[in-house]
Formats: C-alpha cells, structure tokens, sequence
C-alpha cells in the first residue's frame, strides 16, 4: 500500500509536469515503477486491471504517452513494433533481440561513443543519444 508521503509526492511530480493527479494515474505510475524491464502497454494494462478493472486499454495507452511526454517515464524505440516503457532515466543503451524482441539495458559506461559534438550541434540539437545493439539473445540463439 502507497504510504500518504510517496501519494503526495507524486501528486507534486503530476503538478510539476502539468498532469492532473487522478487515481487512475497514480495506479498507473505505481505499477510502472513496480515492472521490471520494458514492458508493453498491453502488459502495464494487464497488471493495472488488476487495481482498476473497469480501465480501458485506451485509458493505459493515453496516460503512458502523456508520461511520455511530460519525461516521466521513457520511450524504447518506435521501430521494434510496440511501444515499450522504461523507468531507468540513467544514461543506458539497449540491446534488442531480433527474435523475441526482449530488450536489456546496457550501462553506458560499457559502452562508448566519441561524438564530435560540435560538428553534431551546428545543425543538429542533440538532447541525448541511444545505441540499440541488434542480435539474437542466448535463448534465441540456441533455437
């Protein structure tokens, strides 16, 4: 159970990112920090039904990429097909299996890349860069 400090907390966050506090949202953010990895929204809607059984699948979709927006919680890459949400806001890369399409976060310190960032910045802002190293994880690979 959330304790009255970690409610109010997060209703200070919503208010510092523009978002209404609602119950919904606050089901939602709470079972997000408790997921593991990068899950989906289908999955997310799974646990959050849960607490809220009447909540629509649109309503998960609607919030999550409000989070999105509002930096909350980040975004994995659009082009592996879904949606993927992530909590971890340290500077990471990932590593994308093309089979299962599983993704695990790899410490940007193993990890790195020299940018000429002047060169990058004359046209180009850089908020922040990601590398997704693509492959096959051990269990795809043993298939």
């Amino acid at each position: 159970m959330e304790s009255k400090s970690s409610s109010a907390a997060f209703r200070a966050f919503c208010s510092q990112h523009g978002l209404a506090a609602t119950h919904q949202r606050q089901i939602l953010f709470e079972v997000v920090q408790e997921m593991e990895g990068h899950p989906s929204p289908e999955e997310i809607y799974a646990r959050v039904r849960r607490r809220i059984p009447s909540i629509s699948l649109a309503t998960v979709y609607k919030n999550l990429h409000l989070f999105v927006e509002s930096g909350i919680v980040g975004e994995v890459s659009l082009h592996h097909g879904s949606l993927r949400i992530e909590t971890n806001r340290t500077a990471h890369h990932h590593l994308v299996c093309r089979g299962c399409k599983s993704i695990t976060d790899l410490d940007e310190k193993s990890f790195r890349l020299e940018m000429e960032h002047d060169h990058i910045s004359a046209a180009f802002q850089v908020e922040r860069y990601s590398i997704e190293v693509v492959g096959l994880c051990p269990a795809c690979k043993k298939e």
